[in-house]
């Protein structure tokens, strides 16, 4: 590697991008490093990097995903420098570069073509020696002089040697790489076999016997470059949603400076506090503040919602999100690596690159490969040779079970299904935060709701504030500016632009509200317990409190008023349709919970739920032996949603890092939800097809093999066309079951 490589890695370099240098990890004394990592073809390779890098002094995580391609480390610099990650990669066979999201497609293209000119030039070759062949073939029939058959023996090997050398490159650099480094991968027998085949050969042309195999080895090239070719597009086509988001970022920003004027930049260079002109038809460059203009922007990359939104001076916008209508002035607010876009990207391939239950079983599968099938291959040349039969017989079995018995399909079985899966959910605004999320949500049996920012809206809004005193007013609003729950930010959102009292030592009681010192003295913002206020008495106000308890100990409510989501109904609808029991568990009034669960058919509720009673009745559902789905605030709810079974939670774009669920719903629709069953469903469903594919494929292959009734060309064709099988059908997630999904 080069000084200049190198010195990109270290800790001490200023990072200017986000992908080509260490990164500090916020709030640790760990660093991060992303890198491209070339040459991963199987859950072998991404297990041999983890576990070797994973060995190394001061490491303490490593992610390899086959997908991107990307490999993310988390180590303690003081142990280990980054060029020493790069290397011991190195070590092991493997090229690592910097992360860039540029190369990726530059890589994967480049693969692509250098695939097609192998096989091409194989397909050349084997149409050619096939023609030489059926000569020979021929003429075994009709007395052909040896001489003449001598010939043609010479005539294919002159085409095939120099044709197997140059189309067998992909798998024997791969090999030879894996077997310097000590290890093995999958292209280590199907390189062995194809040398055993085509030496074979040369060795009966040599000494003018009857049969040459030259046909069979540049065939079987032809067709396992086929095989790796369609194998590629097609992981392509499944390719990373993560991956995928990251074409959606802006390449150039129009930077305005303090003049006026315009200067085009890149947008890694933008800092908070710039401004940029976004004109129609172009995406917003970086997270910020419309500053000037009015527009509509098409927020379906956050939100899923396929209707533009309207923007004006004051309205948050997002990086990636595309300017539709009108030119847009943007106060940039957040660098290119800390945007939302980024977030998401980072949390998707967490969620891809994780490893589920599916995804451990199919890896301890593959492990066993190795070592199982060049066994199975020496014994099935010393059970031929034992039977009498010729050394070209046994070794061509042998061949055959060599390149049959390859286990990508096994591989494949689970990764495409979770890239795939995710990446249909991203599309419908759900973002896929934990990476067995969709398989813990196909176990689900119930549902539990909270209702305040769940099956309501959130956009609660104050109907007695003309009731409480000013002072009381913006003492509660300084205290509430500190909670993201949705009664709070609509206390604080009432009092406009008032200056607010200093309230200092502010804490947040997850389920029961807030407190702080106002003039030396406690206060408290939240439920009627947390504040002490006494029990109701006289009509019951039907929608939200929150109560105050002022510095003297006395107590103030204050209403709000909400409104269900518009498709909530509908939802619990589908979801009692598909067999969940539903419950609602809030921590609000009793009217207003009654209210909610009659308006939307919920028969079993309970209102005033503190966290602690929430996690109470989530064990007690789950000692009942039932999967509980948790839907709730991510930020207020996170006790609950931690310990249910699999969770959702409805979120604005600025809480996609902060929440505590599975799931994020980043639209205003519960729709989604049903979408996210229906496809954890059927992604176990094609997981289980997936591994009984790959498992009939070698139970029926590997034993046929083993008996002769498997020459070497058709064990190339089954193998590629097992893992091309499972690839297709993990595809049918992205078209199945469109029309059912939504309620």
């Amino acid at each position: 590697m080069s000084e200049t490589a190198i010195s990109l890695l270290e800790p001490a370099a200023p990072r200017a991008d986000p992908g080509l240098f260490v990164n500090k990890v916020e709030g640790s004394a760990e660093a991060k490093l992303d890198l491209i990592v070339q040459g991963m073809h199987c859950a072998g390779c991404l297990r041999k990097i983890e576990r070797n890098v994973g060995e190394m002094p001061g490491v303490t995580a490593v992610r390899a995903n086959l997908s991107t391609k990307r490999v993310a480390v988390r180590w303690d610099p003081a142990l280990t420098k980054a060029s020493a990650i790069v290397d011991k990669i190195a070590s092991i066979g493997f090229e690592a570069v910097p992360f860039d999201p540029k190369l990726i497609g530059v890589l994967d293209e480049g693969e692509g073509r250098s695939l097609l000119r192998a096989l091409g030039v194989a397909g050349f070759a084997a149409a050619n020696v096939m023609l030489l062949s059926v000569s020979v073939w021929s003429g075994l029939v009709t007395d052909m002089e040896p001489e003449t058959r001598a010939l043609f023996f010479w005539m294919s090997a002159l085409i095939a040697l120099p044709a197997i050398a140059y189309a067998g490159r992909p798998f024997f650099r791969s090999a030879f790489s894996a077997l310097r480094h000590g290890r093995m991968n999958m292209d280590v027998p199907i390189s062995l076999a194809v040398t055993l085949a085509t030496a074979m050969s040369l060795v009966q042309t040599v000494i003018n016997a009857r049969h040459v195999y030259f046909d069979a080895s540049i065939t079987l090239l032809f067709f396992l470059l086929i095989g790796r070719y369609l194998d590629v597009q097609a992981r392509n086509k499944a390719c990373s949603a993560a991956q995928n988001l990251l074409g959606l970022r802006a390449v150039a920003a129009t930077l305005i400076e303090a003049d006026g004027s315009y200067r085009s930049v890149a947008v890694d260079s933008l800092e908070p506090g710039m401004r940029v002109a976004v004109a129609a038809g172009s995406r917003i460059p970086a997270d910020g503040m419309v500053t000037g203009g009015v527009s509509d922007v098409d927020t379906s990359l956050v939100t899923g919602e396929s209707l533009p939104e309207p923007v004006k001076p004051g309205t948050k916008v997002f990086a990636g999100t595309l300017n539709m209508s009108a030119p847009l002035s943007v106060t940039v607010t957040a660098r290119d690596e800390n945007s939302l876009l980024s977030e998401i990207v980072r949390l998707m391939e967490a969620a891809e690159q994780g490893r589920s239950a599916y995804v451990r079983i199919a890896d301890r599968a593959a492990r066993l490969y190795a070592p199982s099938v060049h066994i199975l291959a020496a014994s099935t040349v010393a059970l031929w040779l034992l039977m009498g039969a010729g050394f070209a017989v046994a070794v061509t079995n042998a061949i055959a079970v060599l390149i049959v018995t390859c286990p990508c399909a096994l591989g494949l079985a689970v990764p495409v299904v979770q890239v795939v899966g995710t990446g249909r959910l991203l599309r419908r605004g759900v973002l896929v935060k934990s990476a067995d999320g969709l398989e813990r949500l196909a176990g689900a049996d119930t549902i539990v709701f909270d209702k305040t920012g769940t099956l309501t809206l959130g956009q609660l809004q104050l109907v007695n504030g003309a009731a409480i005193p000013t002072a009381d007013m913006i003492t509660a609003a300084a205290l509430a500016g500190a909670s993201h729950h949705p009664l709070a930010r609509a206390l604080a959102a009432s009092v406009g632009a008032r200056p607010l009292p200093v309230v200092t030592e502010i804490r947040e009681y997850p389920g029961e509200g807030l407190e702080g010192q106002f003039d030396g003295r406690t206060i408290r913002l939240g439920s009627r317990h947390w504040a002490g206020a006494p029990d109701a008495s006289g009509a019951a106000h039907a929608g939200s409190e929150l109560w105050l308890r002022r510095v003297d100990g006395s107590t103030l409510c204050f209403r709000f008023v909400d409104t269900l989501r518009v498709d909530a109904a509908p939802v619990i609808a589908a979801l009692k349709a598909r067999g969940f029991a539903v419950e609602l568990l809030s921590g609000d009034r009793e009217p207003a919970v009654r209210s909610a669960a009659v308006a939307l058919g919920i028969a079993n509720w309970r209102a005033a739920a503190r966290p602690d009673e929430k996690i109470a009745r989530l064990k007690e559902l789950a000692d009942q032996g039932r999967k509980v789905l948790m839907v709730g605030d991510g930020l207020n709810d996170a006790p609950a949603l931690r310990a249910a079974h699999v969770s959702f939670s409805p979120a604005t774009a600025a809480d996609v890092s902060q929440v505590a669920a599975d799931f994020i719903l980043q639209g205003a629709k519960l729709g989604p939800i049903v979408e996210a069953v229906d496809v954890a469903r059927k992604s176990r469903r094609l997981v289980f097809e997936n591994f009984a594919l790959a498992l009939a494929y070698n139970a029926v292959a590997v034993p046929l093999a083993v008996m002769g009734f498997v020459t070497p060309l058709i064990a190339a064709v089954a193998m590629s066309a097992s893992s091309i099988t499972v690839t297709l059908n993990s595809l049918r997630l992205n078209n199945a079951d469109r029309k059912d999904a939504r309620p």
